[in-house]
C-alpha cells in the first residue's frame, strides 16, 4: 500500500496524471513577432503544419491566446484575432510575446 501511494504521488509531482502541463501560457493578448519582413505567420486549422492555412498575419498583430499545446517540437497556441473574435486558429508560440 506504501509503494502504491508513493508512486502515486511521484506521478502527480511530476506531472504524470496531471491535465495540464507545467509550462502552459496564461491567456491573453499576445502580439506576433520575429516573423520575417517578407513573410507572414500562418493561422493553421489546427496544431500543426499539415492543417489548412487559414490566414497570414505580419508582426504587431495582436491575438487573444486561449490554450497552447506541444505537437512534435513546435508549441501551437490556439488563438482569435483581437480585432475579429470570430476568426479563430492555431499559429506557433514561437513568434507569439506577451502583450
Amino acid at each position: 500500500m506504501r509503494r502504491v501511494v508513493f508512486a502515486a504521488l511521484s506521478a502527480a509531482l511530476t506531472g504524470f496524471g496531471g491535465s495540464a502541463p507545467a509550462y502552459a501560457e496564461r491567456a491573453g493578448y499576445y502580439e506576433v513577432t520575429a516573423v520575417a519582413a517578407d513573410d507572414m505567420l500562418k493561422m493553421r486549422a489546427g496544431p500543426g503544419t499539415g492543417y489548412k492555412v487559414i490566414a497570414g498575419f505580419p508582426n504587431g498583430t495582436v491575438f487573444w491566446v486561449h490554450s497552447c499545446e506541444q505537437t512534435g517540437s513546435t508549441r501551437w497556441c490556439r488563438v482569435s484575432l483581437k480585432q475579429a473574435r470570430g476568426l479563430k486558429g492555431f499559429v506557433s508560440r514561437a513568434y507569439l510575446k506577451e502583450n
